[in-house]
């Protein structure tokens, strides 16, 4: 079985190998591995598991500070990989990767014994005296395969939930993002325990290697197409996997939306890191009343953020690559273009865009047809609420839903009416920033949600314990021989509800 591209989007073409990185000399301390040694990598990780030390708290915790250390002390690196890679200004970086791994670390460690201890729970009647508690119990050795389009926080967030947990891991960030994951390769085993974390870079051969090896849970972000083929993989060693996928993320801008705060909004949510978000709105449905109205203001807001002239603006990002510049400018081509649209293939720049759709069932649509994942929005036409909702469920279900209104009845409407991983009502991306809510997919868009506590129960395993003592011996009650008195206590106490005849 072969990776086509380990972490292309769902809308690229994906039997199209990513090219391998440039690759410097090897750096000492780091798991840099060949397809040969990727057997050895994972033996590695699963004799420092076997040895015990990574279930104790102290080595967990320990480990979480240590990678808030790599984080802080070397945050300008990371900055400087982040903007060799996507372009990406320092204080974007800073919000939207390394400042927002600080803030997951310090929630997980402020809440790292009492996610981890074990849970007392109440028995029946029928079992008293006995006691009961579930104890969660870190899976082993786990695989973490990273995209390219935030590729520290994305490879380090689900390391997070993994050391919490106190599992050993395996981490295989994204060949698109050659700084970044030479960054990691260096850093990690230089910060954390190097026996029991390693990094694996290289791109397709790799990642196909690393995926005939046994593990105890696979977390993959990135597209469908590939999230099928790891779950296939997955499926020989009957190994858990979580998928973070993506989608197309509508926005729906109602009549009463307070419609300049919303451009600004959507503008930000669109365009950070040049569209390259997976939850950023995929396209705009309004009224044709509103979208006109809506129009200039998302102009204007482009022009407030990015300037007159975004591809001279320090805090507009790039194409990842000559292959997705092409994907979207592409996308371009027979779409009605109303702003925007100014490209440099030797840059990989691609200005904010807007694009009108007449209709978004029309198969000519390209721009409808997939996840954009770029800096292109499509603003689609509907009638009414009635016909927004309708447009949403009968696409796949979105790894995000966004919906502009102060009415509380439209907003209710939405949660029972549609289904996606997550709803914004206001605000775009934000919600990734609330370290309890659970982030994740839903259908086409991913299954299993991490961030805070549940990153820890995703590389747990929740093990159910009972103890009963010897005496009184309860167990009298529901052995035969069944006797009259016997069955006076199944039926009062034991399991009742049973009708006699």
């Amino acid at each position: 079985m072969t990776v086509p591209a380990t972490d292309a989007r769902a809308s690229e073409p994906a039997a199209e190998p990513a090219a391998e990185p440039a690759a410097g000399p090897a750096v000492a301390g780091a798991s840099e591995a060949r397809p040969s040694q990727q057997h050895e990598v994972v033996a590695a990780a699963r004799r420092a598991f076997g040895t015990g030390r990574t279930k104790a708290r102290a080595w967990r915790a320990a480990q979480l500070k240590a990678l808030r250390v790599l984080l802080v002390d070397h945050e300008a690196e990371s900055a400087a990989a982040l903007h060799a890679d996507l372009g990406k200004s320092g204080n974007e970086a800073w919000v939207t990767e390394t400042g927002f791994l600080v803030r997951e670390i310090d929630h997980t460690l402020r809440h790292l014994r009492a996610w981890t201890a074990p849970r007392r729970v109440p028995v029946p009647l029928s079992l008293a005296p006995g006691r009961a508690r579930v104890v969660r119990e870190p899976l082993g050795v786990v695989l973490v395969i990273a995209p390219w389009n935030y590729p520290l926080q994305l490879s380090l967030a689900p390391l997070v939930g993994a050391l919490a947990a106190g599992n050993a891991v395996v981490l295989k960030p994204s060949e698109l993002a050659p700084a970044t994951s030479a960054l990691l390769a260096r850093l990690v085993p230089a910060h954390l325990d190097p026996e029991a974390v390693h990094v694996v870079e290289g791109g397709v051969p790799e990642t196909t290697a690393l995926l005939a090896e046994r593990f105890d849970h696979i977390f993959y972000t990135g597209n469908g197409t590939v999230g099928r083929i790891v779950l296939e993989a997955a499926a020989v060693h009957l190994t858990p996997v979580t998928l973070e996928l993506g989608g197309k993320s509508p926005a729906y801008v109602a009549d009463d939306a307070d419609l300049p705060v919303t451009a600004r909004r959507l503008v930000w949510g669109k365009f950070t890191n040049a569209g390259q978000t997976c939850v950023a709105p995929d396209y705009v449905v309004a009224s044709p009343a509103t979208l006109a109205k809506l129009k200039p203001l998302l102009v204007e807001a482009i022009r407030e953020s990015f300037g007159d002239d975004p591809a001279s603006s320090p805090d507009y990002g790039r194409i990842v690559d000559g292959r997705h510049f092409e994907r979207l400018t592409t996308l371009l081509e027979g779409g009605r273009v109303v702003a925007g649209g100014g490209c440099d293939a030797s840059t990989r720049y691609l200005e904010p865009t807007l694009v009108e759709v007449a209709d978004p069932d029309d198969p000519a649509e390209t721009v409808m047809r997939d996840e954009i994942f770029g800096p292109v929005l499509p603003l689609v036409p509907v009638a009414d609420l009635d016909a927004a909702i309708a447009l949403v469920n009968r696409r796949d279900k979105p790894l995000a839903l966004y919906v502009f209104t102060p009415s509380t009845a439209v907003r209710e409407r939405f949660v029972r009416e549609t289904s996606s991983g997550a709803i914004g009502f206001n605000i775009p991306l934000a919600h990734l920033a609330v370290p309890e809510l659970p982030f994740g997919g839903v259908g086409a868009s991913g299954m299993g949600a991490y961030h805070g506590e549940r990153s820890v129960e995703i590389f747990s395993h929740a093990k159910a314990v009972l103890t009963m003592p010897t005496r009184p011996d309860t167990t009298t009650w529901i052995r035969p021989p069944f006797t009259r008195f016997k069955e006076q206590v199944i039926d009062r106490v034991v399991a009742p509800g049973r009708r006699r005849r």
